[in-house]
């Protein structure tokens, strides 16, 4: 499978890192550690950007508003300032392929302007004007699945089959994108783990994300140190890279395309091995 991302083709016949450059001061694992004061300072995220291409990230996903259990949502001027200035160094200086992170039609519009290549939407383009500006972009857009908004979603989530109701909401999703003029080989599906979901909810999806990977799209799935390491190991964020790297291998196992994370190095080095041992396993067939 290969995803042709603006003027970028990338190969996805085996999984790759999607490197979080959160540019916000209160997400919930890195929240604020670019700023110094109480501005962002662009020397900091572009050392940090540089590091996660060394360590071998193919994709940097910048957010500009944190979507963490909570979050309270910023406004669209706010996160045009964060967000635009960032995309368009880390694409003119690094040459970067860059995801954003974003719900809102006028960052999309305006990062698409100065060269992102993939559209990262959590609430699948449900804003208004956000379909619209994906479509006017012709980029590639993830669409996520969401019980509720950030602010409230933690609060007694509830499924009668948590698989089946995400892939049939993604698939909807998809089937809008489509119908306005997004290409199909354009859509990525994220199952939105950690969001609106509890640590149920999570291992299920986990277990039969095969049967979303089934459904034709490429898959993203974001589980870096997310609250259900917390509940399942009792870690706090500082502590969940191993439950993170298991994590990520599961998922590339179960057809993750895309692995979102904060800790590329050790991610990279985890689906080396994992590839390494998946590519034996076909030759012995």
């Amino acid at each position: 499978m290969q995803l042709q991302a603006g003027s970028h083709l990338i190969d996805l016949s085996r999984p790759v890192v999607m490197g979080i450059l959160n540019l916000t001061p209160d997400s919930f694992s890195d929240g604020g550690r670019y700023y110094q004061q109480t501005a962002l300072s662009m020397d900091l995220v572009l050392q940090r950007a540089q590091q996660m291409l060394d360590e071998g990230a193919v994709i940097i996903d910048v957010g500009g508003e944190s979507t963490r259990p909570g979050a309270i949502q910023v406004s669209e001027a706010e996160e045009l300032d964060r967000v635009v200035p960032v995309v368009e160094q880390l694409v003119s200086r690094l040459g970067a392929i860059v995801s954003v992170d974003t719900s809102s039609a006028a960052v999309i519009r305006e990062s698409a302007a100065v060269g992102a290549s993939i559209i990262n939407d959590v609430r699948s383009l449900q804003r208004p004007g956000a379909l619209e500006a994906a479509v006017a972009s012709q980029l590639p857009v993830c669409l996520m699945h969401m019980n509720g908004e950030p602010a409230v979603m933690q609060k007694a989530p509830h499924y009668e089959n948590v698989i089946e109701e995400v892939l049939s909401f993604l698939q909807q999703r998809a089937a809008v994108c489509i119908a306005a003029g997004i290409a199909k080989e354009k859509l990525i599906f994220d199952p939105g783990y950690g969001f609106g979901k509890n640590l149920e909810h999570n291992l299920t999806l986990l277990r039969y994300q095969q049967r979303i990977a089934e459904s034709g799209f490429a898959i993203l799935a974001g589980l870096s140190r997310k609250s259900l390491l917390g509940h399942l190991l009792g870690r706090e964020v500082s502590e969940r890279l191993p439950g993170s790297l298991a994590l990520a291998a599961i998922a590339a196992q179960k057809g993750a395309h895309i692995i979102r994370v904060h800790d590329v190095a050790a991610t990279v080095d985890v689906l080396a091995v994992y590839h390494a041992v998946d590519q034996q396993l076909f030759h012995l067939h």
